[in-house]
């Protein structure tokens, strides 16, 4: 037996390693494609990578084959030569999936180089096997060995290479790193060929022998082969650099979608089926105050309070079970929790989506603290009154209609208290508003403390509060209301200042007193206003009758504001006489009323009604100009001058005109200051600071002062000796019963001597009796007035009694 020999054509052998490195570049790059595809088009991407990788790998061992000539003829099996084809692909596949796989980075690199050294070595001796020739084939078992290592080793330095070579390696760009990792994979491919065919040896029987073959003839067959293979492998390259390039974009939109979502103030996160965080931005970051590695892995459940675990779960579960949404698309509002463990509101978009069969839930949410606050100032401002915090009517309206909604289902009574302060503007506008705002405030408290949780205090504005009393009846209100009162028994200390504030408390019952709010809070206010008309501090339920009263009132209000137009006012005089001469020395100016439908109305009933709704103003200058018209019209018709007494309000003392027009009218009507007397009341003078400037201003315009109906007032007897007074004016009450209690008796005695004393006159009201004037002379009191001397009477009636005396006078 003969050695037969072998040589090579070279040009295929070059060919056959282009092949080798190309096959392997494409190979390479189709694992990095198929690393990053997603679903089904991974699967495409494997099995295109295989055949390819396969192919590729086969054909430049065939190509090599064809390289390889003997001194003998030698004929191809074509059926070995196809199943070589085989181990080929399935190795190649098992490779890439492997590395695109498999997270295990070493065991991935070896497994993947003993699939391709396995794949490439089958491949190789299925392919000499198909080799038929008049030879026996000899191997080396060391070189073939030595083959299969080469193959293994060279395989796993190319994946290595290109997987797992780290950034800052050597070779730190994307395609060097391929480049060199197919060259080494090719080498290795083709290494391992060679030293696989340096292993065999031929031997053939001397008869066998014939001529050295032609490397020319199978050298078409080759390059069909080649080039057809690189044809197959150009185009998946191209494939690869098309699916690049979309994966480029597509990298591309999420980094610009990745960087929107960092850039959102909002918390935006995305979970998993199983309620996983996968993606965590800087707004959750913020609002939550867990950083992304804190919480990537992690149960959405850390960022939901435990009250609402439970509930979460349920409806994740609920939806990836059922896929019924709902809450999926919608805004919700809820709590988060923060790391630190505090609670705080938020607003929450939901939704959900599927991926590769994997469900996604994301979720974009929002703190809405600052609005959430913001809105409890708008409602604050707009139900609460913002100096008691109380409800204000607004909130109050509110609650009314949904009380009777729910009481006239089930027949129940509701009560409603209307509460006015008693003397409040006396001290807010003495003290100021500050006191009378803290005044305001710890009434408000007061009135709270007395009432249960299911009432509602409200302030209905300035001194007035309405409280409301649902589900509740005549004898529960009356003891609420007399608990309010006796609450207010306690003085108030404001500033230094102790103070004494009462209620009074109209009160209304649904469904007698009326079936909407609107009429019970008008009855409460009407049943409340029949309390202040009946001496204040105390409490009254609303009847049918007092309707009449106010119906009464309000006409004459109406009529109050046409009197002077209509010149329904007429002045009567009163004579005010020496008590020891018994001459007339003047007379008090009193305004009467004649309605034309209600006739005479007494002064009593009008002038409060004047002075609450501010006509006082214009009726008392009407009065003062009408007196001093008629003093100077007696003083021309020749009568002795005598002083005129107009009595002013609270009210006109207060407006700050009142000088210019009294100083007007005295012009208009010519009469001189020292014959008009202004007679003040005891609570015009409790403003100090105000009342003894005005004071001052009027003496030295030489008008004449006086106190009327002294010592029923409240303020202190100081003023005597401030105030430029000339006369005090003792009230009827304590002359008509000097005969019947002794201790009026003593104290119109002690009026008298005190203002003696103090170097003034005085003058007493009501003298009906002789014996009244006869105490009244004995107490050396300097004038008097009354029924006694004169009824009042008409201007034409007083010139006539004038006329009488100035006659008796000249006689």
């Amino acid at each position: 037996m003969e050695n037969v020999s072998s040589t090579y054509y070279l040009p295929l052998v070059l060919f056959s390693i282009i092949i080798a490195i190309v096959d392997s570049y494409v190979a390479l790059n189709l694992g990095i494609r198929i690393n990053k595809a997603k679903g089904n088009v991974r699967y495409i991407w494997l099995i295109t990578g295989a055949f390819a990788m396969g192919l590729g790998i086969w054909s430049m061992h065939f190509i090599a084959m064809l390289a390889f000539h003997l001194s003998i003829p030698v004929m191809y099996n074509v059926t070995l030569v196809i199943v070589s084809i085989i181990p080929a692909i399935i190795s190649s596949g098992l490779a890439l999936y492997i590395m695109s796989v498999f997270s295990k980075r070493k065991a991935q690199a070896l497994l993947s180089a003993l699939f391709i050294a396995i794949g490439i070595v089958s491949m190789h001796y299925i392919g000499m096997k198909a080799m038929e020739m008049r030879a026996v084939i000899h191997y080396n078992p060391l070189i073939v060995t030595l083959s299969a290592i080469i193959a293994f080793i060279t395989s796993l330095v190319a994946i290595y290479l290109l997987f797992f070579v780290s950034q800052n390696a050597h070779i730190p760009r994307i395609w060097r790193k391929k480049t060199v990792s197919a060259l080494i994979m090719g080498i290795a491919i083709t290494g391992m060929h060679y030293t696989g065919m340096s292993a065999a040896h031929f031997q053939v029987y001397p008869h066998f022998l014939s001529s050295p073959g032609s490397p020319y003839g199978s050298t078409l067959l080759a390059y069909s082969i080649g080039i057809g293979i690189l044809i197959i492998l150009g185009l998946v390259f191209i494939g690869t650099i098309i699916d690049k390039q979309f994966e480029s974009q597509s990298i591309e939109s999420e980094r610009k979608f990745h960087s929107l979502i960092e850039s959102a103030n909002d918390a935006i996160i995305i979970a998993d089926c199983k309620g996983s965080i996968v993606l965590w931005n800087k707004g959750a970051q913020t609002i939550f105050g867990y950083e992304e590695k804190e919480v990537i892995g992690q149960n959405l459940q850390i960022i939901v309070p435990e009250r609402y675990r439970e509930a979460h779960r349920k409806g994740m579960q609920r939806y990836v079970t059922t896929r019924k949404p709902q809450v999926i698309g919608k805004t919700l509002e809820m709590h988060g929790l923060r790391k630190d463990g505090s609670e705080f509101p938020v607003e929450l978009s939901l939704s959900s989506w599927q991926e590769h069969g994997n469900m996604f839930f994301s979720s974009i949410i929002r703190d809405v603290t600052e609005r959430k606050l913001a809105d409890e100032k708008i409602n604050q401002m707009v139900y609460l009154d913002p100096l008691t915090g109380l409800p204000n009517r607004h909130l109050l309206n509110d609650r009314i209609t949904q009380a009777l909604e729910q009481e006239t289902e089930h027949n129940q009574t509701i009560g409603i208290m209307f509460i006015d302060l008693d003397r409040f503007k006396f001290i807010n506008d003495t003290l100021g508003h500050a006191v009378g705002d803290q005044l305001l405030v710890e009434a408000a408290q007061r009135i709270q403390a007395c009432v249960g949780r299911s009432d509602t205090v409200c302030r209905q504005g300035g001194d007035e509060f309405i409280v409301l009393l649902p589900n509740t009846s005549s004898e529960e209100v009356s003891k609420k209301a007399k608990l309010i009162l006796l609450l207010f028994n306690q003085s108030f200390v404001l500033n230094e200042h102790e103070m004494f504030v009462t209620p009074s408390i109209g009160i209304s019952l649904y469904p007698s007193d009326g079936q909407d709010k609107d009429t019970l809070i008008k009855n409460a206010d009407t049943a409340m206003y029949r309390v202040k008309e009946q001496g204040k501090n105390s409490f009254q339920f609303y009847t049918p009758e007092m309707n009449e009263i106010v119906s009464k009132k309000l006409q004459m209000e109406i009529g109050l504001r046409k009197a002077l137009e209509r010149k329904e006012f007429k002045l009567y005089y009163q004579p005010q006489v020496n008590v020891i001469s018994g001459k007339l020395i003047g007379v008090e100016a009193l305004i009467r009323w004649q309605h034309p439908e209600m006739g005479n109305i007494s002064p009593a009933d009008f002038i409060p009604l004047a002075e609450e709704t501010g006509l006082i103003i214009p009726i008392g200058e009407w009065v003062l100009y009408e007196a001093c018209r008629q003093n100077k019209s007696w003083q021309l018709e020749g009568f002795p001058p005598i002083r005129m007494a107009v009595n002013m309000s609270s009210r006109q003392f207060q407006h700050s005109n009142l000088i210019e027009v009294i100083h007007k009218v005295l012009k208009e009507t010519e009469l001189e200051p020292k014959f008009l007397e202004l007679e003040l009341t005891e609570s015009i003078i409790q403003d100090s600071k105000h009342a003894i400037t005005t004071m001052h201003k009027l003496k030295d315009m030489g008008i004449y002062l006086s106190i009327d109906d002294f010592g029923t007032g409240y303020s202190s007897l100081s003023y005597l000796k401030t105030f430029p007074i000339d006369t005090l004016k003792i009230d009827q009450t304590f002359t008509k019963n000097i005969f019947t209690d002794f201790k009026d008796a003593s104290l119109v005695d002690t009026i008298i001597n005190m203002a003696h004393n103090l170097e003034l006159k005085v003058i007493a009201e009501g003298v009906e009796t002789v014996q009244q004037l006869e105490f009244l002379q004995q107490r050396r009191c300097n004038e008097a007035q009354g029924y006694y001397f004169s009824r009042p009477i008409s201007a034409d009636e007083m010139s006539i009694v004038m006329k009488k005396q100035f006659l008796s006078k000249i006689r």
